[in-house]
């Protein structure tokens, strides 16, 4: 079952809301304009998109989250599901952000920080003590901006090189 509807103030310009089978050409279409973005060559940008890209049968497992503007054009999306003991700080619960994405156009005007704050949000309704983020290293700054603490590696061969914990309680 989906949770209700978040939505935001009307000074933000966005609002957030649970990602339906529908909503997919237009989150994957601000994947894919996030990705180009990213400062690799574009023949790996090419090759990897199609494995960042939602399909339907993701919405059985993951829950997405799509932002979109007053006129209802998606302009970020967030993913999460349960994160796997393994993978978390010793003692804790939570779940691992599998994305988070928005419009190059909308960046810096608060969507990422309202995604991440909704993932949060969904980490302290399940009782949960935060969310782990497996970032991309052009993401670094963002999640280190907002306050995220840096998770060491300690298997190189198996830990993502940027994890961050976002503890989800006050």
């Amino acid at each position: 079952m989906r949770p209700a509807v978040f939505v935001q103030s009307p000074t933000t310009g966005f609002r957030l809301r649970p990602a339906h089978a529908a909503d997919l050409p237009a989150l994957n279409g601000v994947i894919e304009r996030a990705i180009a973005t990213w400062p690799l060559p574009e023949r790996v940008k090419r090759l990897t998109l199609p494995s960042y890209c939602y399909q339907p049968h993701d919405l059985d497992h993951l829950h997405l989250v799509l932002a979109e503007d007053a006129g209802g054009i998606a302009v970020g999306v967030a993913a999460w599901e349960p994160a796997h003991p393994r993978d978390l700080p010793a003692g804790r619960r939570g779940l691992l952000l599998h994305g988070l994405y928005v419009d190059p156009d909308r960046q810096r005007r608060g969507v990422g920080s309202r995604l991440l704050d909704a993932a949060a949000a969904a980490a302290r309704a399940q009782d949960l003590d935060g969310v782990l983020v497996k970032a991309q290293a052009a993401a670094v700054a963002f999640f280190k901006s907002r306050g995220l603490h840096a998770l060491p590696v300690e298997d190189p061969a198996r830990d993502y090189p940027h994890r961050f914990w976002l503890t989800a309680h006050a």
